[in-house]
């Protein structure tokens, strides 16, 4: 009987040991970076309630119509989460953190999943990494967010980046402007697309979105938000603008730029790569002061962003940027019998005790092949250890690098390997 092969699931990806040292590098620069921003990570589960991802994304958006992994067991409904920021809204809420006094500031590192075609830099199951603070109304708070996400892009090297801004408004300020985008669109209705007629009833503010070509000469002329800002909304806009200049923050201000769902409040922005061609979006955020109380919770200010990881793995890859060195290992030691194997296994504990890496053949090989392997591990040292060398206990220290050679008891090995 043949046996079945197995392969993903169309859009999911494996990440394979080749690839990994780079996830783990950035990984470990978003955890460096959050914590200089004094932000707390936070974990929460990969399944969530539909209703919850409904509303905190929107039940009229792409995500939730077509895009949802989305199933149930019994009465209850579940899906894979899309998108991180309603769950932690969720769990804001459940836990009442903002019991714990003043503003919360959270990041996240996780898989997101959305049914969606596969293209470059966007898998069915993909990663985002991300950032909150619940509880803070000043514009500061938007700014210090925008900072956190740009300091890790800086650290990583990407400097070819655009900013983009805009204000979206409270909901009286949107209110207006939608009208006024009806009054514009409405004669123009059947040269649009069919996505944004779909959109043209219930939110017309997603048309601005649309990337379909038929679509960019109306979008061009459309009016812009900032003129519907009332005095309060321009004047947190005009703050949040000249906070990113005292810090050095260059952006550009784009009034095409929205986020067509009422919850989302006043600033908007997004970081962009030129890098990634024509999907080049590294990530994007804003306020969502509307969004705690929709989901339960008690009205809570908000603003937070989110950024693709696969994307900015993209990014390195075209400019060049080496997140990881290559694989190594401190020592590999090559065995000749039996009890040179002993020996080697139990050695290798008191080597990785003093923070050494090291490694040993598990198959029994010759001397030969143990050293192409050595090579293949990119070994820094190799040690022969045969019967001789036990009996005489020195063994021969090679630099597999620079081929020099040198005889040392065991204690004389991990003092040289320590001190490099």
């Amino acid at each position: 009987m043949t046996q079945p092969t197995f392969s993903t699931h169309l859009g999911m990806v494996d990440i394979l040991p080749d690839e990994t040292p780079k996830w783990q590098k950035l990984e470990q620069i978003i955890h460096e970076e959050a914590r200089k921003f004094n932000f707390e990570e936070i974990r929460t589960p990969i399944l969530e309630q539909t209703e919850l991802i409904a509303r905190g994304v929107g039940e009229l958006t792409d995500i939730v119509t077509k895009e949802m992994f989305a199933f149930e067991r019994g009465d209850d409904h579940y899906v894979l989460r899309p998108e991180c920021t309603a769950p932690v809204v969720r769990a804001f809420v459940e836990h009442h953190l903002d019991q714990r006094g003043g503003s919360q500031k959270l990041y996240y590192i996780g898989p997101m999943f959305r049914a969606e075609r596969p293209q470059k830099g966007r898998q069915r199951q993909f990663h985002q990494f991300g950032a909150e603070i619940l509880g803070a109304d000043d514009p500061i708070a938007d700014v210090d967010m925008i900072a956190l996400m740009m300091s890790i892009y800086n650290r990583i090297g990407i400097s070819n980046t655009t900013l983009k801004i805009n204000s979206v408004g409270d909901p009286e300020s949107r209110k207006a402007y939608k009208n006024a985008l009806k009054d514009y669109f409405r004669p123009k209705l059947d040269q649009l697309s069919d996505i944004s007629q779909k959109r043209f009833e219930n939110n017309p503010m997603r048309i601005l979105d649309s990337k379909e070509e038929e679509d960019q000469p109306f979008i061009e002329d459309a009016p812009i938000i900032t003129d519907f800002l009332n005095e309060a909304t321009a004047a947190h806009y005009t703050e949040v603008k000249n906070h990113l200049d005292s810090l050095g923050i260059s952006y550009e201000e784009d009034p095409h730029l929205v986020r067509g769902l009422d919850y989302y409040t006043r600033t908007a922005f997004e970081l962009i790569s030129p890098d990634l061609g024509a999907q080049d979006a590294l990530g994007g955020g804003g306020r969502y002061d509307l969004l705690v109380e929709e989901v339960g919770g008690q009205p809570t200010p908000a603003v937070g962003f989110a950024a693709g990881m696969e994307r900015l793995l993209i990014a390195c890859e075209e400019l060049d940027i080496e997140l990881a060195e290559p694989k190594s290992v401190d020592i590999y030691i090559v065995t000749i019998g039996d009890n040179a194997r002993k020996w080697a296994l139990k050695h290798l504990p008191k080597l990785r005790n003093a923070d050494i890496s090291a490694t040993m053949d598990y198959i029994g090989r010759s001397v030969k092949a143990q050293m192409k392997d050595a090579d293949r591990e990119n070994a820094r040292y190799s040690i022969i250890v045969g019967d001789n060398e036990l009996k005489k206990g020195k063994f021969t220290l090679r630099n597999m690098k620079e081929s020099e050679e040198q005889a040392l008891d065991f204690d004389a090995i991990i003092k040289k390997l320590s001190d490099q």
